[in-house]
């Protein structure tokens, strides 16, 4: 409910409209809108006010910290100073058109036919003056279409290089990981990239495409990256691009530092090994598949002992002494060598798992009753041995269980096929045993336990990554809207580049107290607003910006500004 509230300053009254709520079965005031003085309130009543005739909104705070963090790098720049620009081009320049496209990456990803209408309705020409109309899907194509991979890669190279000169890594710890993108791309569409394998996200009747990422440990910003082919297994793809990313480790530490690289199962093949012992000073950290260390996996609970982590310490203040961390370390030969060999064992985890072990199971032995029915019954389709068998292993992969968790018989008697089957229980309790552990590798030797773990555990910084380049409302690599290699080429590297950005807006937060995310960050700014006011007695336009809240200010003040009366200063 609105009214007018009288506030007393200096012995002389001022005016306000207030909106009245009742939050949590409590009156508070939910919005005030300052009037004035009598004066100007019987002004304003006799249409003697200099009031404006409209007002226009439009969105400025994402875009404007957008803009301030990528001026330190000045991606146009880069982009116009390794692809000449042919006579009579004009603007926007090829930069140009990297550069809007990053700016909506990190603020409100749309495709490139929908970002004229959303820049419409920001404060862009405000910003950064760009002829909107030109920020169009073919124009995007027929400027991208300049664009070689031999350019793109010139172009990541400066790029990466002026964001380690502003943030250089802090760690001689990386982590590397990979990741694919669906597509919706037609089979008969010509690409090298977009290929069908074995989607990360259980979609492999799509085309996709591969992405390589390598962040640094503590900072988490992104210092490497490689598009390849969707039908390339990642320990292929680690073999590739092993030169790249040895040089990109090494380029900003010492030639005697030790580098370590940690990255997961999946790449932990004998000639990717080989290729990090033949590297001096270069170390690796990996996980080990449960299966194929079933022994290691096996080892019992009571030679494990708790971490000393932070975490850790936090369950004991909080007498939680059963959810420990624990691990049970040993050495062993793997890949030729005598290496680390650390077992984890997660309670927590363990329990999830043994949860979602038991539901599948419950999946699988109703299955197998289907099963027995049909085959008794001589149902048409189940009436072939090998059929039958071949089902049951469908469906153990398909509920990710081993096909020999059940004993199955499946036998002749009196001309009819009969089907039993029962648990077993043998391989039921070494299947539990594994849930919980994870086995890590080393060829470390000096570091301490917690040490090689919380590395292996940090490599949630790179996953991170690539949480943030699925986002549907930020960065949002897919859907893949482009449908040929060299713009799709383009588009990764747009996506790359905002994820870079956004994490460089994020450090600078944190180092300032404010422990957000950037996607909070960004969230938050887009709420505050450049109004454009038209006033008719001057004959003239004037802009200001909406007084920012608590959390948009200590943005501001963060990047070394303030807004003072509606005005942006420095």
């Amino acid at each position: 409910m609105a009214h007018i509230h009288k506030k007393m300053k200096n012995g002389r009254p001022y005016y306000y409209v207030r909106e009245m709520a009742r939050v949590d079965g409590k009156p508070k005031v939910i919005n005030q809108v300052y009037l004035g003085s009598p004066a100007r309130i019987l002004e304003m009543a006799q249409g003697k006010s200099d009031l404006p005739s409209k007002l226009q909104t439009q969105e400025f705070g994402s875009l404007w910290l957008a803009n301030l963090v990528e001026q330190e790098i000045g991606i146009a720049g880069i982009v116009d100073g390794i692809i000449p620009q042919a006579k009579g081009a004009g603007k926007p320049s090829i930069g140009d058109y990297f550069l809007y496209a990053i700016y909506n990456r990190m603020v409100a990803a749309c495709s490139k036919r929908a970002m004229p209408e959303w820049y419409k309705h920001t404060a862009i020409q405000h910003i950064r003056p760009v002829q909107i109309s030109e920020l169009n899907s073919q124009k995007f194509w027929l400027k991208w279409d300049q664009v070689s991979e031999e350019h793109l890669t010139s172009i990541t190279e400066e790029f990466f290089r002026r964001v380690n000169e502003i943030e250089p890594p802090a760690s001689d710890c990386f982590m590397f990981d990979t990741t694919n993108y669906y597509t919706f791309m037609a089979s008969q569409t010509d690409s090298k990239l977009a290929q069908r394998g074995k989607s990360k996200e259980g979609r492999n009747w799509l085309r996709q495409i591969g992405l390589a990422l390598l962040v640094d440990r503590d900072k988490r910003i992104p210092f490497y990256y490689k598009e390849y082919k969707g039908n390339c297994h990642d320990s292929k793809v680690f073999l590739d691009v092993a030169g790249d990313l040895f040089s990109v480790m090494r380029k900003e530490t010492a030639d005697d530092t030790s580098l370590t690289i940690v990255f997961d199962k999946g790449m932990n093949s004998e000639e990717n090994i080989a290729a990090i012992d033949a590297k001096e000073n270069v170390h690796f950290i990996t996980t080990y598949s449960t299966y194929f260390g079933e022994k290691l996996a096996s080892t019992k609970l009571d030679l494990f002992t708790p971490l000393d982590t932070e975490k850790n310490k936090k369950l004991i203040e909080n007498d939680k002494h059963d959810d420990l961390l624990q691990a049970y370390r040993t050495t062993g030969e793997y890949w030729g060598k005598q290496r680390t060999v650390i077992v984890t064992y997660n309670p927590l985890t363990a329990a999830k798992q043994r949860y979602g072990f038991e539901k599948r199971l419950l999946k699988l032995q109703d299955f197998l009753f289907e099963m027995q029915s049909k085959v008794s019954r001589g149902t048409s389709h189940w009436r072939n041995k090998a059929t039958i068998e071949k089902r049951y292993k469908e469906r153990c992969a398909e509920l990710h269980l081993p096909s020999d968790i059940y004993k199955v018989e499946i036998s002749v008697i009196d001309g009819a096929l009969a089907f039993n089957f029962k648990k077993n229980y043998y391989k039921i309790e070494r299947y539990i045993e594994r849930l919980g552990k994870n086995i890590l590798i080393t060829d470390i030797e000096d570091w301490e336990t917690e040490e090689i773990v919380q590395a292996s555990l940090d490599r949630w910084a790179v996953e991170e990554g690539f949480r943030l380049t699925k986002d549907e409302e930020q960065i949002a690599m897919r859907p893949i809207r482009h449908w040929t290699d060299s713009k799709i080429r383009c588009h990764i590297f747009t996506c790359i580049a905002a994820l870079t950005l956004l994490r460089l807006i994020e450090l600078r937060l944190r180092r300032a107290g404010l422990n957000i995310t950037a996607k909070t960050a960004m969230q938050s700014m887009r709420q505050l607003h450049s109004c454009l006011l038209f006033m008719p007695k001057k004959k003239e336009t004037v802009r200001m910006l909406e007084d920012p809240d608590d959390l948009q200010g200590q943005i501001i003040r963060t990047f070394g500004a303030q807004i003072v009366d509606g005005v942006l200063q420095r």
